[in-house]
């Protein structure tokens, strides 16, 4: 895969017609995360990835790397990770040429709701225009990280 650029936020207020748009449903157990490595359940397929830890001091960019897994393969990974197995449905919203990707989380963090896009380059995260129903940007803020969240109590 090589590097990852992307800002993640919190935002306002649902977008009415979420309905419509395409979804994927998602479960994620992490077995290290400094660097991390997760695995993942999208719909049917299943996939390990490894993160490494963001350049210069912030998260905007890191390096990252996805392995295909069987569903045997999967399951074995996963029953063997610590913490919180994060489940959540995520909607691929357009917008201009980028797609918001938006993360409803399901318990046991149902209240928490993100969401992030991708980019080709830093000057273009930089440049982004933010749509009005996205609120605070906490691209920095390892409190809505996935990794932090399998690390927390609940």
């Amino acid at each position: 895969m090589g590097m990852e650029i992307e800002r993640k936020f919190t935002i306002k207020s649902l977008p009415s017609d979420l309905e419509q748009y395409e979804f994927h449903t998602i479960e994620q157990a992490y077995l290290v995360t400094e660097p991390t490595i997760r695995v993942r359940r999208e719909d049917d397929r299943y996939y390990m990835t490894y993160k490494g830890v963001g350049g210069s001091n912030t998260s905007l960019s890191h390096e990252e790397y996805n392995l295909p897994l069987t569903k045997e393969s999967y399951e074995t990974l996963a029953s063997k990770a610590d913490g919180n197995v994060i489940r959540k449905r995520r909607y691929l919203i357009p917008y201009g040429q980028h797609t918001i990707e938006l993360d409803i989380f399901a318990e046991p963090f149902s209240s928490l709701i993100i969401a992030e896009v991708e980019f080709s380059s830093v000057e273009e995260a930089d440049a982004f225009d933010v749509p009005d129903w996205f609120n605070e940007d906490v691209t920095d803020l390892k409190e809505y990280r996935n990794s932090y969240l399998s690390r927390v109590s609940v």
